[in-house]
């Protein structure tokens, strides 16, 4: 304990606080710097590592690691000459206080050491006014020395406790650097990360921009086959109404050609009978009127043939996209004996039961007529093909039959195509209206024709394509259009 308050407060002061006999502090002279200098190296060993000299002040600490010289120097002195001295106790610790108040000014920057030198500042100028006292061989008054030896004792603790906050500030910013480097590091690690992220972006885009170049080369040739097999769908489609066109227009032509003929010979009989000298009155009345009926039946076949030479200009002709209001009963009909006629054309052999049911007050609709009419001139040529499919598969009794219904549900007008034919399976019906999706034999069909007319009625016109079928019984196509 006597000698700790010797250290800290210095021999005179502690001699205040301790009574011991002259011959007790005699002999503590010869060993005050045989104490003091290990407990100055031990405060110095304490600052050292507290304060992580060999990193922060290498060269200073290298200075500081030989305090013990002064020390050994003045106890060989002491113990050789038999010198005396109490104050070069004194002295070698302010020496030594001064040492440390260097360092801590050399690391003003780090708050600990600003923290610690606050701590020993009081203790320190204790000291000074103590070792001035001394040096003076001066006494303060009785009631002054009391208080400055409270005062040593109030360095003393403030000077314990600042260390011990210092302690733990030191351990807060350890805390602190230990975390901003670890945030470093996360920092480092995501930089890496991203660098790699970046790289692997920049391949997969590369990778993606060949890709999509390659996409766009076989979109491009995929659009130019499917223009190539729209067209094909197109010039069968025209052949197809154009054969059907010329075997309807054959029948007018034919009545026109036959009614002229006769009008021709009955003119000729005329003319005959009124050459004789006695003329027929009756017979000429008679001729007359068979003339002049032939002349209407010619008129009514000709005025057929134009409307049939009419409505397929109407259909050759791109279609404006314009609406118009459009009677589905006339179209229906109209298309029904195209397709019809049309497959009759190509097979002399071939005949169907047509069944027509339309309503009789059905409201107009507004289309564009040409589209409609190729939506219902592929209905009609499918039915009639399905229908021909199963009489070639020689089945006994069967009698091929297509029909067309017309009526209003709601706002809606509904048109059906309804056959007996070979019918679709559940697993064709899912995919009917898929482009190029297509049941008939190569070379037959392009796969286009229900996807279009799909896309006509439902994206053109707003309104609905769907089908209905029984393998083997027939099929019924149904549209409805909104009024």
């Amino acid at each position: 304990m006597r000698v700790l308050g010797d250290v800290l407060l210095g021999r005179r002061t502690a001699q205040l606080f301790f009574t011991h006999s002259s011959c007790e502090m005699s002999a503590l002279y010869n060993f005050d710097l045989l104490v003091a200098g290990p407990l100055c190296m031990l405060i110095v060993l304490v600052l050292r590592r507290f304060f992580d000299l060999a990193e922060r002040l290498p060269r200073w600490n290298r200075v500081l690691s030989w305090v013990w010289a002064p020390a050994l120097f003045g106890f060989g002195i002491t113990a050789v000459f038999r010198y005396r001295n109490p104050l070069l106790d004194d002295a070698y610790m302010l020496g030594v206080y001064a040492l440390v108040v260097v360092t801590l000014l050399l690391l003003w920057s780090y708050r600990p050491a600003r923290l610690v030198l606050l701590a020993l500042a009081p203790l320190l100028l204790h000291r000074l006014i103590k070792f001035g006292l001394d040096l003076g061989d001066l006494r303060l008054l009785a009631p002054y020395a009391s208080i400055f030896t409270s005062l040593g004792k109030f360095t003393t603790l403030w000077l314990i406790g600042l260390v011990l906050v210092a302690r733990s500030q030191k351990r807060n910013l350890a805390k602190e650097q230990q975390q901003r480097q670890e945030e470093e590091q996360a920092r480092q690690l995501i930089a890496t990360q991203n660098a790699e992220l970046e790289r692997l972006v920049a391949e997969r885009s590369a990778t993606l921009t060949q890709q999509a170049a390659t996409l766009q080369q076989a979109l491009e040739e995929l659009q130019m086959t499917q223009s190539q097999l729209i067209q094909a769908e197109k010039m069968a489609s025209l052949g197809e109404l154009t054969a059907g066109i010329a075997h309807e227009i054959q029948n007018p032509l034919n009545f026109v050609n036959n009614f002229a003929e006769v009008s021709a010979e009955l003119l000729e009989e005329l003319a005959e009978e009124q050459t004789k000298p006695a003329p027929d009155t009756e017979l000429e009345l008679e001729l007359l009127a068979d003339l002049t009926q032939n002349l209407q039946k010619i008129t009514q076949h000709g005025q057929r043939a134009a409307s049939i030479v009419r409505g397929m200009l109407e259909h050759s002709r791109a279609s404006t996209g314009e609406r118009s209001l459009t009677d589905l009963n006339a179209l229906c009909d109209e298309y029904l004996r195209l397709a019809y006629h049309g497959l009759r054309a190509k097979d002399k052999s071939f005949n169907a039961t047509l069944h027509t049911d339309f309503a009789p007050v059905l409201p107009l609709v507004e289309a564009v007529s040409q589209d409609v009419g190729r939506v219902l001139l592929n209905l009609f040529t499918n039915a009639f093909y399905a229908v021909r499919q199963r009489q070639q598969a020689g089945e006994a009794g069967y009698a091929p039959s297509v029909g067309v219904r017309t009526r209003r549900v709601g706002d809606e007008v509904e048109v059906s195509v309804q056959d007996n034919g070979t019918g679709i399976a559940e697993a064709v019906r899912q995919k009917i209206f898929q482009p190029f999706f297509t049941t008939k034999p190569a070379g037959e069909g392009t796969g286009l024709g229900l996807s279009l007319a799909h896309d006509i009625i439902t994206q053109g016109h707003g309104g609905s394509l769907t089908v209905t079928s029984q393998e083997g019984q027939g099929a019924k196509f149904t549209v409805r259009l909104p009024i």
